[in-house]
């Protein structure tokens, strides 16, 4: 990949602040802020005006951008209501049933086990969400029904999405921090030592891990280099998913995982090219040995009392030169993203454990961890991942 060559700065291909010397201001994250309240801007006066509304919705032009935005606006009120239209279709396997043949409605009643009235009620829904059509008294999977059973892991995280939805039904409780987070335990029981008390429930929520790794990890080979790579580790890279994607692309490739002991005890050594490395990255020191490490969905899951002590033993494992490549869901900053900081910001919220950054965040952390030459393609996806690489100078 090529590097930039201005030290400290990102890759001008994100349009980020570079060279300034200035610290730029985040929203949500402390910083230097005014001290009065600032005037709501213009545009912002005409939409908090009823009477205007009203006058724009006789004027052709107006009236559609008006109703767009109320369309958009509506779309937000409904929301909750479409993500359960998603899980009831996930359940009954309308997708999958319709992935074989086109049913006219009584007939999939019957497979589906629903009576015809709510089910009609229900592909309407889904038509509405373009996962199904109506065609000639059939229904008949749509194109994005059919790219929705495709990728891997999505099925099953929707059915994880009821664990999250309990822990945000009263809203302002859960911001004000009056609950405890159902989520904030689910996954060190999932993985953890009681998970030996229901294995079918960690074998299915590592699976749901590994294939939505999977979508990461191409997502991730698409933005790197790793030609010239002379060994490549992963830290708190689980059972492998992510290196496993490497061999595949990189079959020669020397390969470690980090990652804790009883995690490493279940992971298949899927090449003879990868070395199992146990320890914590909390409490031992980075390995050294790779001159590029990975942080594949690991700073996200911790706060910044642990990101940063992280950074600086991956930067002091890394040999002169060596590569830092961080790929995870990051937040949007000065433009707010849909997907990561509603999304994954809520989510990581109710884990009670680590939060979405910016890529101007993170940047921050590795050049006060010590690394130098900060870059960051241009994302494919930032609803699956965006990629940031640095270098120890």
């Amino acid at each position: 990949m090529p590097k930039d060559d201005h030290k400290g700065a990102m890759d001008d291909r994100t349009s980020a602040p570079t060279g300034t010397g200035k610290q730029p201001q985040v929203p949500g994250q402390p910083g230097v802020l005014p001290v009065q309240p600032g005037r709501v801007n213009f545009f912002t006066r005409i939409a908090l005006s009823q009477r205007l509304h009203e006058i724009f919705e006789r004027v052709p032009l107006m009236r559609r951008v008006t109703r767009r935005e109320g369309e958009a606006l509506f779309d937000i009120v409904s929301g909750f209501v479409q993500s359960q239209v998603l899980l009831a279709i996930v359940e009954f396997r309308v997708l999958h049933i319709l992935a074989g043949a086109s049913w006219p409605l009584p007939q999939l009643a019957e497979r589906t086990g629903l009576p015809e009235d709510r089910l009609a009620v229900l592909m309407q829904a889904a038509a509405a969400l373009k996962l199904v059509k109506f065609r000639r008294g059939l229904w008949q999977l749509a194109p994005r029904g059919a790219a929705f059973i495709t990728v891997p892991g999505l099925e099953a995280m929707v059915r994880h999405h009821p664990v999250l939805y309990r822990d945000l039904a009263d809203p302002v409780a859960f911001l004000k921090g009056d609950i405890e987070p159902e989520l904030a335990g689910f996954w060190p029981y999932v993985f953890g030592p009681l998970a030996q008390e229901d294995a079918g429930l960690a074998e299915r929520y590592s699976q749901l891990m590994a294939d939505s790794q999977r979508v990461v990890a191409d997502d991730t080979l698409r933005l790197v280099d790793l030609r010239d790579a002379k060994r490549v580790m992963d830290v708190g890279g689980g059972t492998g998913a992510f290196l496993r994607s490497v061999a595949k692309h990189y079959p020669e490739l020397p390969l470690t995982l980090f990652d804790l002991p009883h995690v490493l005890s279940v992971a298949d050594r899927f090449s003879p090219k990868l070395d199992f490395a146990p320890g914590s990255f909390r409490d031992d020191p980075i390995p050294q040995g790779a001159d590029v490490i990975t942080l594949v969905r690991v700073l996200y899951d911790h706060p910044d009392s642990v990101v940063e002590p992280l950074l600086a033993k991956v930067h002091a494992a890394l040999p002169p030169g060596g590569r830092l490549i961080v790929s995870e869901a990051m937040a949007g900053g000065a433009k707010p993203d849909r997907a990561c900081d509603i999304y994954f910001a809520f989510y990581t919220m109710a884990m009670s454990s680590g939060r979405t950054r910016s890529p101007e965040e993170i940047k921050q952390m590795l050049e006060k961890a010590g690394f130098s030459k900060v870059s960051k393609p241009r994302t494919l996806r930032p609803f699956i991942t965006s990629v940031i690489e640095a270098e120890r100078g």
